[in-house]
Formats: structure tokens, C-alpha cells, sequence
């Protein structure tokens, strides 16, 4: 399910802002189970947050809910104590709390709190790359 999530979430990069685009990234989220929807909402709107929130994360280009422990999700809310963000080749711990819509598909809210550097040495362990 990590490289399902990790493939959606890369889509959203590739493509641009057209209603079409648009249109197909919302048939691809509906094809996940609400959990897994809200992760993903949650991710694309965290990497945009993240960007105007932090200037050394200006140019993130990928975000990981589920770094170091699965990120728990209530039903409008998705808390991650142990995710990640990529920015300019470095991966930092990331804590976010994030509100999604009734039906999972946007993300609303989206606060977050930057960790430290993540040592390169372990990022094979934890299943990040460069």
C-alpha cells in the first residue's frame, strides 16, 4: 500500500492544475479506502503547507506520512508523529495534524511541526530515498 500511496502522490507532482488533471487525480483517491485517502489528501496538502510554512522547505517535493510509525486517522483527522519531508536532498521528522472533509478527499486544515534532519545513513531502514 506505501508504493500505491508513494505512486498517487507522485501523480500529483507530474501533473498540472487543469480540470482534467484534476478530475483524474480525484477518480484515482476515490479508488482508496477512506483512510488511505485522507493519508494522501493530507500529504498533498501538507507538502504545499510545508513549503510557505519554512523556507529551508521552500522546494519539498515529498512528503511521508508514515516515516516512523503509521500515521492514526479518526475519521476527519489524520495525526502523524512520525513522518517526513524531502527538501533539496534531505530528509527532515515531520509531526502534522491534519483535518480532511466528509468524504476524505480534501484536506482543509493542515499544521505541522519540523523535526530535525533525518542522518542519510538510516534512510534505507525507514524506507526513504534520495
Amino acid at each position: 500500500m506505501r508504493l500505491l500511496c508513494a505512486a498517487i502522490f507522485s501523480m500529483a507532482f507530474v501533473w498540472d492544475a487543469s480540470a482534467a488533471t484534476a478530475g483524474s487525480l480525484e477518480r484515482s483517491l476515490a479508488k482508496l479506502s477512506p483512510e488511505e485517502r485522507a493519508h494522501q489528501a493530507c500529504a498533498i496538502k501538507g507538502l504545499e503547507a510545508v513549503r510557505r510554512g519554512d523556507k529551508r522547505l521552500a522546494k519539498a517535493d515529498r512528503l511521508m506520512p508514515d516515516t516512523f510509525r503509521r500515521a492514526h486517522f479518526d475519521g476527519s483527522v489524520v495525526s502523524a508523529k512520525g513522518a517526513a519531508v524531502r527538501a533539496n536532498a534531505h530528509w527532515y521528522a515531520l509531526t502534522f495534524e491534519c483535518t480532511v472533509s466528509d468524504d476524505q478527499m480534501k484536506a482543509l486544515v493542515f499544521t505541522f511541526k519540523l523535526g530535525d534532519e533525518i542522518p542519510p545513513e538510516t534512510w534505507e531502514d525507514v524506507g526513504l530515498w534520495r
